[in-house]
């Protein structure tokens, strides 16, 4: 890999002072997945300080490490020295940003962010150079970090912006500056920190609050809040308006799709052209975010025609719908991994698929859902509210874990809710008595429910050589 950063130009950025010369080709701010080469940044957060960490990423072979200037140092070390780590780590984000021409994508929304921004760097990637947020790193730290590593010839920056308190895009669009932003959609996330969904398309908006009188806004059309959101933009400076959906009006229109097991085939209208592309994500939601995706590829400028097929490539992440066929001895049986994060919407949307898999094959579906958080006062009415898409997608058992899926669990018919368990880790057992060859199971919840240890304890089942697909 080229260099990313010199000591020279990383100074200049954050004001810092250089103790040696140095050239880093990546940056980090966790010792444990640091890579050789990488400029280690130790970040003071609420819950770790990095300046303990200095020496082991130095050791790792860290090119260097960004220090605060009140800790005490090697002064044979290779150091930047700076008045706040965070704060240069920010400064750093936004050099970056300025000193090259890419033209940046910012996305957000309550559901699909992090699958359209995915989707964008398969698409963009194809035409250009492409720098994208890895994983979820949309958050203070996250951000600044991932415009920190994006490369001078970068022509296409992807980075997602995440929040669950008002006021936190609105800093983040500052540092990104995007020239197109999009906004997924609003949902109920993150009640617990709002008073309403319209408090959330209030802070969701703040996107357009760092953006240029030239900026795009690209809006789902068929949202609630569309309205609410097209105003924000327009008041914000934002006029050149773009949309998808369903609706009649959507400047990115959907004709049409046929869902099938592993994908879906759809024929749309992106700005007055009519295409048919394959979706390599099975699920209405993924043809929703491939709309997003055309429609900011066509606000960019760039191919759309060869974004779209780019789209037949694109595969469920890890934790977002990554598919594993395990092998046992009995058979085969499949695992849809959807156990990063969940709401009400997505947790429907996650049914249907398990609804619409293997529809032929001999074994049960079976759904493993955790606790959906930060719902507020309504979660008991909206995991409740989950049985009617249980029961609409035909599935033969449900496992339910954590106190708010309770309210589901005793609304479910005593010959489908197999078992209920406070904790993730209680429930794997039955889960693991349970399940047989040709059976599929979907596992399900937010992140804060654990239900990785239930997909870990499925993939282990796995008597194959494959890789498995999940974890």
């Amino acid at each position: 890999m080229t260099t990313l950063w010199t000591s020279e130009q990383a100074a200049a950025a954050t004001g810092g002072v250089a103790t040696a010369a140095w050239t880093a080709r990546g940056v980090s701010i966790d010792s444990r997945t640091l890579e050789s080469g990488d400029l280690f940044i130790a970040i003071r957060g609420p819950n770790h300080d990095g300046s303990r960490f200095v020496e082991s990423a130095l050791d790792r072979g860290a090119a260097a490490a960004m220090v605060s200037n009140d800790i005490e140092t090697d002064s044979g070390a290779p150091l930047l020295i700076v008045e706040d780590t965070t704060m240069g780590l920010e400064d750093l984000g936004r050099a970056a940003r300025d000193r090259g021409r890419a033209k940046i994508v910012g996305v957000t929304g309550s559901m699909g962010k992090t699958g359209t921004k995915e989707a964008l760097a398969l698409a963009l990637g194809r035409q250009g150079p492409t720098s994208a947020t890895k994983g979820n790193l949309n958050n203070q730290w996250g951000l600044p970090l991932s415009l920190a590593r994006m490369p001078k010839d970068t022509a296409y920056g992807v980075f997602e912006l995440g929040m669950n308190r008002p006021g936190e895009i609105d800093a983040l669009s500052r540092m990104a500056r995007p020239d197109v932003a999009v906004i997924t959609n609003v949902d109920a996330v993150h009640l617990e920190f709002f008073d309403s969904e319209s408090a959330i398309a209030t802070a969701k908006a703040e996107i357009f609050l760092g953006m240029g009188a030239d900026g795009i806004a690209v809006l789902n059309r068929d949202n609630a809040y569309f309205e609410q959101l097209r105003d924000a933009a327009l008041a914000a400076g934002v006029t050149d308006i773009r949309t998808f959906g369903v609706h009649a009006n959507s400047t990115s229109r959907l004709i049409d799709a046929t869902m099938h097991d592993d994908h879906s085939d759809v024929a749309a209208q992106i700005e007055g052209e009519t295409i048919h592309y394959v979706v390599g994500s099975p699920g209405q939601h993924w043809v929703m975010n491939s709309l997003a995706v055309l429609a900011t590829v066509a606000a960019l400028g760039a191919d759309v025609a060869k974004a779209a097929e780019a789209l037949a490539d694109l595969r469920p992440l890890p934790g977002r719908g990554a598919r594993t066929t395990i092998k046992t001895p009995s058979g085969p049986m499949l695992l849809i991994d959807e156990s990063y994060n969940a709401s009400p919407t997505s947790m429907r949307a996650a049914l249907n698929v398990l609804g619409a898999a293997g529809a032929e094959a001999a074994g049960r579906r079976i759904a493993v859902l955790g606790d959906m958080l930060e719902l507020g006062p309504d979660s008991a009415a909206l995991h409740a509210g989950l049985a009617d898409g249980i029961a609409d997608n035909d599935i033969d058992l449900v496992f339910t874990v954590g106190p708010n899926m309770n309210h589901l669990a005793k609304i479910l018919p005593s010959d489908q809710a197999a078992r209920h368990a406070n904790r993730s880790k209680d429930i794997v057992a039955a889960v693991l008595e349970t399940v047989a060859a040709n059976d599929i199971v979907m596992v399900k919840g937010s992140l804060g429910s654990r239900m990785a240890a239930v997909v870990d304890a499925l993939l282990a089942l796995d008597q194959s050589d494959q890789p498995a697909n999940g974890r």
